[in-house]
């Protein structure tokens, strides 16, 4: 994801380590990778205009503090370079935001007018918004007014059907107008507090389609007009968000397929071409998958620096934080097995593609594409074929018992040891280190995120802050662990050297 965007920024910003002054000349050269970049990732060519300007004016007409204090009190050291990401990242997110993902009410319900071209996503967009509103609270009526695509209707009851949702569907020959007149009628008299409109697509946009929404429009009178844009479609989306801005009030979009996009054109220029803002972005096919939008994320993700604050939030929304928390401590003290690390498996599945959780992890963006998300499946795989008793004490696991699992498994034996050999070296540093190495990095299938070892840093798992315990006082028991350990080890060499003299 992304991946067009954040090549040009990474070389503007190695670019500029190593200088000391920020001229003329070579902002012109890092403007020129930003630049073309921007271009090749479809962004419109007026918006690169005025984001470069703003980027030069705002780089080079500033006073830069070459020290700076972090929260910690700590004096740190700014390079003009830093000082030049700092600017691209500010602006990328003014570019994108602001940002506000509520829904509006009328009358004391929710409504949702969703609009967009066929092929889109609306209808599993009405189903997502529809799981959206369920988690808060309300309950949602789906109305399938896209009454021109074969199958349309079948396929919203079916995904209402999953949710428990109903679904309203008119009689055939019915306009959507009247069609969605009659289910908000429903909505009224059946208790509903919460509607969201599927309304039908073209290929390309036409006065027929036009009009037809703006009688449904007339017929509902929404809360929430919705544009549901395909990320994929470039600066074509754009276009398209453009003319139906032009022709029907907008209150924000929503971009589906962002997480397949390589460019990331229409995300940086939707908002900038039409004023309407990105409310969320669709990605994966789970119902659950509709994310708010983050433009200070993104920004941050498109400057290879991760996105911290949305991985916590994903993985908030997945885990049970006390259960999640004791899980670490056991885990930093090396007293775990295979059937922890299995739940660990299991919880990185349910906050979504295995590409898009690594991509908000900083200094791993660019990798995440390298993983092979089957390997995941692999190792659940062997794990689940071991006893109870090898799972919590995978030393047990000689050669015929890897044997069996791996016929279990359908592995080969080599496979099953290796699993076992590299989890082993995972406890062993994890009770030694107090947790300062990566335990998901020597996972098969992720081992190819350099710096994934002991200290690994930004590119590695810190198991503390990914498994729930990356609170400040889990952090302070596991540092003064390590300390312990520290001065254990030096008392013994002592003890060691002395009765080594002695014995002389």
């Amino acid at each position: 994801m992304l991946e067009t965007l954040t090549a040009g920024f990474k070389r503007a910003r190695e670019r500029l380590a190593g200088v000391t002054t920020l001229s003329d000349e070579n902002l012109d050269e890092a403007l020129g990778d930003v630049r073309r970049s921007l271009l090749e990732a479809d962004v419109d060519y007026g918006v690169v205009k005025d984001f470069l300007e703003r980027v030069r004016t705002k780089s080079v007409g500033t006073r830069v503090e070459t020290k700076v204090r972090d929260a910690a009190g700590r004096v740190r050291r700014v390079t003009p370079g830093q000082h030049f990401v700092a600017v691209c990242e500010e602006e990328l997110a003014a570019l994108m935001g602001p940002v506000d993902a509520s829904l509006a009410a009328r009358d004391g319900a929710v409504s949702v007018l969703l609009l967009g071209l066929q092929g889109v996503g609306k209808t599993t967009v009405a189903a997502k918004l529809a799981r959206r509103l369920q988690k808060q609270g309300h309950r949602p009526l789906l109305v399938a007014a896209d009454v021109q695509r074969p199958a349309a209707v079948e396929q919203l009851q079916r995904l209402g059907a999953s949710l428990d949702v109903p679904v309203h569907a008119g009689a055939p020959g019915e306009t959507p107008p009247a069609l969605c007149a009659q289910a908000r009628a429903r909505a009224e008299s059946e208790g509903f507090d919460a509607i969201v409109y599927d309304t039908a697509g073209r290929l390309a946009i036409d006065a027929e389609l036009m009009a037809e929404l703006r009688a449904v429009a007339t017929a509902t009178e929404p809360a929430n007009t919705l544009l549901v844009c395909d990320a994929l479609m470039g600066r074509d989306a754009v276009n398209v968000a453009r003319a139906f801005a032009e022709q029907l009030r907008l209150d924000g979009v929503i971009l589906t397929k962002l997480d397949g996009d390589a460019r990331g054109g229409a995300a940086l220029a939707v908002k900038a071409v039409t004023g309407v803002p990105i409310k969320w972005v669709g990605t994966g096919e789970s119902l659950d998958r509709l994310e708010e939008f983050r433009p200070e994320g993104l920004a941050t993700r498109i400057l290879g620096m991760g996105d911290v604050v949305g991985l916590v939030r994903d993985f908030e929304e997945v885990v049970d934080a006390q259960q999640a928390e004791a899980d670490a401590e056991r885990m930093l003290r090396g007293r775990f097995g295979m059937e922890d690390l299995l739940t660990q498996l299991r919880t990185l599945q349910k906050m979504g593609p295995l590409r898009d959780v690594l991509a908000k992890l900083p200094g791993v963006g660019e990798l995440a594409g390298q993983v092979d998300e089957r390997e995941l499946v692999k190792t659940q795989a062997m794990i689940q074929s071991m006893t109870p008793g090898e799972r919590k004490r995978p030393e047990l696991i000689e050669r015929s018992r890897a044997a069996r699992i791996a016929r279990g498994s359908g592995r080969s034996p080599r496979e099953v040891q290796e699993l076992v050999g590299r989890f082993r070296q995972m406890r062993e540093m994890m009770g030694a280190l107090g947790g300062g190495g990566g335990l998901l990095g020597r996972v098969p299938g992720l081992g190819r995120l350099a710096g994934a070892g002991p200290g690994a840093g930004a590119a590695g798992f810190d198991p503390a802050a990914l498994l729930g315990g990356g609170n400040r006082q889990l952090r302070r028991q596991a540092e003064a662990r390590q300390r312990g350990d520290a001065k254990k080890k030096k008392r013994k060499q002592a003890k060691a050297a002395r009765r080594k003299s002695r014995r002389r």
